[in-house]
């Protein structure tokens, strides 16, 4: 299925399942290991945020912005490997309850249960095409963090138009594309090298 979205909410996110395809529209949040570790400690402090990431759509991702006059252009923005987060990404979800994560190379199957728990999916950027992602980027609205963290690190809110297409690769069902290719290179593995399994 393809799907074209306004945000994406805890409803929304149900509705998804591996395999599907999603373009979205509205707003997204950058937020890297320095920006998880940063939100992370603001929520345990009591602190405030300068966002609200409620049903929020977070992508792992450092892009090269340029400043123009008062304003930001997003030159770049490729997908981060996610594997990264791995450590961070649990209790991430848990303190902010995102809906949705963007990225690259999946995260480790232990998080699946998070997902399943708090509505929460994970959707997989094509690697090799930053520019054409930041050509969704319509708006730079804000950036938080940025003397503290550097472009890289900082979380970057934006407005998207059409961004994608992203696959959901981990689902709210306990579902990985990952783990479904890695039995399937198994399988076809133990055809072509029978005694593979013993190497």
């Amino acid at each position: 299925m393809e799907y074209v979205f306004n945000g994406l909410s805890k409803k929304d996110v149900k509705k998804l399942k591996v395999g599907d395809i999603v373009y979205l529209n509205g707003k997204i949040y950058t937020a890297r290991d320095e920006a998880h570790l940063k939100i992370i400690k603001m929520i345990k402090n009591n602190e405030k945020l300068p966002f609200d990431l409620n049903e929020a759509i977070i992508y792992h991702a450092g892009p090269i912005m340029k400043k123009i006059n008062d304003s930001w252009k997003c030159i770049s923005i490729g997908p981060t490997t996610s594997a990264r987060m791995n450590n961070l990404e649990g209790e991430f979800i848990r303190l902010t309850n995102i809906s949705a994560i963007i990225g690259k190379g999946g995260m480790k199957k232990e998080l699946l249960r998070d997902f399943k728990k708090f509505g929460t999916v994970y959707l997989a950027a094509p690697g090799g095409c930053a520019a054409l992602l930041a050509n969704s980027v319509k708006k730079v609205n804000n950036v938080y963090f940025l003397e503290e963290l550097g472009m890289p690190e900082a979380v970057w809110e934006l407005e998207v138009n059409n961004f994608g297409p992203l696959i959901v690769a981990m689902d709210t069902y306990e579902n990985s594309l990952y783990e479904v290719v890695n039995e399937n290179v198994y399988r076809n593995l133990q055809k072509i090298l029978p005694g593979y399994k013993n190497l």
